[in-house]
């Protein structure tokens, strides 16, 4: 793969805003283009315009591509990939890079299928070199290694980037960058599946993208005290999760489990409550840059893996963080 002509980043957005976890590709993807000279496109898939595309067009990327159809007003897996394919013609990108998050995996395993083109899941490190082309890294046997993958075969590669692993550290405004318009057309088949109704959590946060997530246990002793781990989340801007065991008792839906059969997450700041660390647990969380465990049990073992630990009964420990950090936010 010498060179790459094009970097696609397909755009993930929400209620007209660009989510963090698009920015973090885009800059991956910047990344990548300046060691391989390719241009960075980013394709915006939408019913309309509007500011948020312009927003796109200063986040660094080369052009964007806007992809425009009342069709697109909500996500349906389906017709998102009938559009992006159709644009593709001739003119394939030389790598299409999404988040991994539920509409980026399901995208990415579509678009490997459609084109045949290798794919690359949940990846942590991306690289470039002339002699090898795009090498990407990924956790394996539940995080306790990492996993190297250089791909052969034609081109567009297809490759989902884990939330939070690919921050810029830096912030500011690019040049705004040119807007293609292009309009899909449809064939029957495409506009077979009509979605009647989007149901979505009020303020919820996804636990995938959170920075801060405080996560619970069967050491809260019931669905009834995890209200205290929302409190603490309310002050602190996080996100609440949740244990396995946790879940399948029923004191919190499964979108909040964190674990290898839940979701893996890599925030700043892991808050572990009433959690004794079962290897799938850790599986899920054991990238957070800095974990916290509160637990009884000081042979625990998720203390092992904890950069800070505090043994003692999360429920009555909780109150005293929460009124400790709502201090250290008013100052």
């Amino acid at each position: 793969m010498p060179g790459l002509k094009d970097i696609w980043v397909v755009i993930e957005h929400s209620d007209g805003t660009m989510k963090p976890v698009s920015m973090e590709a885009v800059h991956a993807a910047r990344q990548l283009s300046s060691k391989s000279g390719g241009q960075v496109t980013a394709v915006y898939l939408s019913d309309q315009g509007g500011d948020d595309v312009k927003a796109v067009s200063r986040s660094g990327v080369d052009q964007v591509l806007l992809i425009v159809d009342p069709q697109l007003k909500t996500y349906i897996s389906s017709r998102y990939l009938d559009a992006l394919v159709g644009y593709m013609g001739d003119s394939s990108p030389s790598a299409i890079l999404l988040p991994a998050t539920n509409h980026g995996k399901e995208l990415a395993a579509g678009l490997a299928a459609k084109l045949g083109s290798g794919l690359a899941t949940d990846c942590v490190g991306l690289d470039y070199s002339e002699s090898s082309g795009i090498k990407v890294e990924r956790p394996v046997y539940g995080g306790k290694a990492l996993s190297s993958l250089e791909f052969s075969g034609s081109e567009p590669v297809i490759i989902t980037l884990r939330p939070n692993a690919f921050r810029s550290d830096t912030a500011g405004e690019f040049n705004e960058a040119p807007i293609v318009e292009y309009s899909p057309k449809w064939s029957e088949k495409s506009l077979l599946l009509h979605l009647q109704e989007v149901v979505k959590g009020v303020g919820v946060l996804d636990i995938t993208e959170a920075r801060i997530i405080v996560s619970g246990g069967l050491g809260m002793q019931g669905p009834e005290n995890f209200h205290l781990l929302e409190e603490l989340a309310e002050v602190l801007g996080a996100a609440v999760g949740a244990s396995r065991p946790v879940v399948d008792n029923g004191w919190r839906d499964y979108s909040n489990q964190v674990g290898q059969t839940g979701r893996t997450v890599a925030p700043d700041l892991y808050i572990a409550c009433g959690i004794s660390g079962a290897v799938q647990h850790l599986a899920g969380m054991s990238s957070s840059k800095c974990i916290v465990a509160i637990n009884k049990d000081p042979h625990a073992p998720i203390f092992e893996v904890a950069d800070y630990g505090i043994v003692g009964d999360a429920l009555k420990i909780l109150p005293i963080l929460t009124r400790e950090f709502k201090k250290s936010v008013q100052t």
